[in-house]
């Protein structure tokens, strides 16, 4: 048996208890032999990016959070769409990281879960390109009307929708186990 890959998650949603969060949740449940999830969810508690502070004197929150994602095996973004973009805090978070190398080659799942979420999928895999993070078509997935398609579980209602998750979970893992 092998050891469980540490995959730090970054929810981009501000709110709590988001269909986002339910379903990193679920996605954690689905992969409990596989991973242990270390989960970011307070994107408000981070300061505004600074780029003088960046490299020089970065705040100590934001050292413990690039530690935390250098250290993990994978990354796992999970985010909502705001106005056609992704949210702010999320923004700000990977803002911190560009002056960094910790997202170089980093296997990484990106799952936009809103509304509509078009515009802000084409924006998180922009962004995480260009950190040089490492994903894939597979790892990288739009679930499009999220609230019409989970349960107060976190659970997946929609069969499509449901299969696509178990393709993105499987695609992830194998990024994973063909990184190291």
């Amino acid at each position: 048996m092998t050891d469980k890959k540490k995959i730090f998650v970054i929810i981009g949603s501000a709110s709590e208890n988001s269909a986002n969060q339910q379903l990193v949740e679920n996605i954690a449940s689905l992969t409990k032999d596989d991973f242990t999830f270390t989960i970011f969810t307070d994107l408000k508690s981070l300061p505004h990016f600074d780029p003088e502070r960046s490299t020089d004197d970065p705040p100590k929150s934001i050292i413990h959070l690039r530690n935390e994602i250098e250290n993990a095996d994978g990354l796992l973004i999970c985010t909502p769409e705001y106005i056609f973009s992704i949210p702010s805090g999320l923004k700000n978070l990977l803002e911190w990281c560009v002056a960094t190398s910790i997202f170089s080659d980093k296997p990484t799942a990106l799952l936009t879960a809103s509304a509509s979420g078009q515009k802000g999928h084409e924006e998180l895999q922009l962004i995480m390109k260009t950190l040089m993070a490492r994903f894939t078509n597979d790892t990288a997935l739009l679930i499009q009307g999220i609230k019409g398609k989970i349960n107060e579980q976190g659970e997946i209602t929609h069969p499509k929708t449901a299969e696509e998750l178990i393709k993105f979970i499987h695609a992830f893992k194998a990024l994973i186990n063909n990184s190291l």
